[in-house]
């Protein structure tokens, strides 16, 4: 008795093997890539790709280029601000003083205190 399931007998991912069968694959290119911390990734690239200035190396994160004995530096990170510390960059404590004075006037006289 047929179930109706069309691809009985088959599994995921079979098909055809062989480079005959697939087509011939573009002419590849492989290019060394150095970070900072020594490491050496190696990706290939079609022949007439564009070659990429910077990689991000896959063992460390940090970015790397073609040149072993010069590699880039680490990006630095800023970190990680509240709030507050943006309010002070843009404003001096004269002008919180005097914004906070101002806010308790507007509050006092809608309360009706002098």
């Amino acid at each position: 008795m047929a179930t109706g399931n069309a691809i009985r007998g088959t599994r995921v991912g079979s098909g055809p093997m062989g480079e005959s069968e697939r087509g011939e694959s573009a002419a590849r290119t492989v290019i060394s890539f150095w970070c900072s911390n020594g490491h050496e990734t190696r990706p290939s690239f079609a022949v007439d790709a564009e070659i990429p200035t910077s990689w991000d190396c896959p063992r460390c994160g940090l970015p790397a280029n073609t040149d072993e004995k010069n590699p880039p530096p680490a990006k630095r990170t800023e970190p990680y601000k509240t709030h507050l510390a943006y309010v002070k960059e843009r404003r001096s404590d004269a002008d919180g003083e005097a914004l906070l004075d101002e806010a308790l006037a507007k509050l006092r006289a809608r309360r009706g205190e002098s």
